[in-house]
């Protein structure tokens, strides 16, 4: 008998009644258990998993009625069926008030008992099926980033300092980063956490579709609008509206943004004005400050995006963190295609380590999920990761790898960052390993925290060169 088989449970004082419908329903391919009387049949109903209950309304001991009261309670997601003679139907439809899925009357016959049963157990499936997809939704939906690195842990201070409030948020990093998972967490720290979180990817729709999709529009506003529809902003009322890659609207939608952050309204097109009440959460990979010196940015809209500015750390600095995140990652698919695992080899965590993940935590996941699909034994070795990962991961200790086509400035930068984690901070001796004077070392950290700060709070000029 396979553990996969829907089991069915025939409660019935009546020997024939219950040998018949057993036949019936072993024919049918489900597993049977039976029981002559409503006492037994509860005894059962403890001690096993039971699909559907087929049970009698009149036997001695304990009624139909009162065995269905007592399923509810113990077995709620059992489907009941009961079995009536004509004479009391009136008794059937009240057992189904009471939480029967469906009643079927004496004598039996094969086809109608049958059909029912078939549809309990699809109503079944239908509920635990439905029950399950909450449950992964909540799960994803109440997800905390994962990470104890220093970096990570004061980004995700400022992270919850910030969720309370209802300040604009503008996050900034790689792609990859979970600047989305952190936007989440902003929304479930807030006051809006029991109202909608709504994501739009800026970068993933043309002008047109963009401003269509954010605010709306009203039947006939253009060719092909044949219906009323609401936008984002609609949709994210009372919420958080998630508008990753901002940094690739275009300048028109940029002014109608601009609109909703000051005067907290917006005109559908072909519509009239609307106001809404939400929370925004931008996101972008770029360099909003040269955006702007570069007029493909409006300026006033990054002081109304810039109120609290969060730069999400690439992965590369925060290598503490990975070995945490690939284990996460397994654990997850390891569960999501039934393997058991106990980690990964010394090698393959060396390689992971080692390499520098231009495609961050989202490069990484996928890294871990090939390797889960592919694992034969119960550890994930070197050989299961992508080939990038293990030559780069070969590099020996103190080497840094750059690829072709990178541009002089984020060579410097890398070289000068890589030298101080290995001096531990001492500007003096890595300028002496670079070759270089020490205030170049100071200018060149100076240029970068110039560089950070105008993300996080305004256009500045360069700072005076340190003595």
């Amino acid at each position: 008998m396979e553990s996969n088989q829907p089991k069915i449970l025939i409660v019935d004082d009546e020997r024939s009644n219950l040998q018949s419908l057993s036949r019936i329903m072993d024919k049918e391919g489900y597993a049977v258990c039976t029981a002559s009387d409503a006492p037994s049949g509860l005894e059962i109903l403890r001690q096993q998993s039971i699909n559907v209950l087929l049970t009698d309304l009149k036997m001695p001991k304990m009624s139909g009625s009162e065995l269905l009261r007592a399923t509810r309670s113990i077995a709620p997601e059992t489907e009941v069926v009961v079995m009536t003679a004509y004479g009391t139907v009136e008794n059937a439809v009240e057992a189904m008030k009471e939480g029967a899925y469906d009643f079927v009357t004496k004598p039996l016959k094969r086809a109608q008992i049958v059909g029912v049963v078939r549809r309990a157990l699809e109503k079944q499936s239908l509920i635990v099926e439905n029950r399950e997809l909450r449950a992964q939704l909540e799960a994803t939906r109440r997800r905390t980033p994962i990470g104890n690195s220093l970096v990570w842990r004061r980004m995700m201070d400022t992270v919850m300092q910030a969720a309370p409030s209802s300040a604009t948020v503008l996050l900034i990093g790689e792609s990859g980063t979970g600047k989305e998972l952190l936007a989440r967490a902003i929304h479930e720290g807030s006051a809006r956490h029991s109202g909608p979180f709504v994501p739009i990817n800026c970068a993933a729709l043309p002008e047109s579709i963009l401003e269509a999709e954010l605010f709306g529009y009203e039947r006939g506003a253009f060719t092909g609008a044949v219906k009323r529809r609401d936008g984002r902003f609609s949709n994210a009322d009372g919420g958080t509206l998630f508008l990753d890659e901002v940094a690739e609207i275009s300048p028109a939608v940029q002014i109608k943004l601009l609109r909703v952050l000051q005067e907290g309204e917006f005109d559908r097109i072909g519509g009239k004005t609307e106001r809404v009440d939400l929370r925004l959460v931008a996101a972008t990979n770029k360099d909003l400050v040269a955006e702007v010196r570069a007029g493909r940015f409006r300026e006033d809209l990054f002081y109304r995006l810039n109120v609290i500015t969060i730069r999400v750390p690439p992965l590369r600095d925060r290598i503490e963190d990975i070995p945490l995140l690939a284990d996460f990652f397994m654990q997850r698919y390891a569960a999501k295609n039934a393997k058991q695992l106990s980690g990964f080899t010394r090698g393959a965590l060396e390689c992971l380590t080692k390499y520098r993940y231009p495609g961050n935590v989202r490069e990484l996941e996928n890294a871990i999920e090939r390797a889960v699909v592919l694992v034969r034994g119960p550890a994930i070795d070197e050989d299961l990761l992508p080939v990038e990962l293990r030559v780069e991961g070969s590099i020996e200790p103190g080497a840094i790898r750059i690829e072709i086509g990178t541009k002089m400035e984020e060579v410097e930068r890398t070289l000068i960052r890589e030298t101080l984690r290995h001096t531990a901070g001492d500007k003096r001796l890595a300028a002496q390993l670079l070759g270089i004077a020490t205030r170049t070392i100071y200018r060149r950290l100076e240029t970068e925290r110039s560089r950070l700060a105008g993300l996080e709070g305004s256009l500045i000029a360069d700072q005076e060169e340190p003595a």
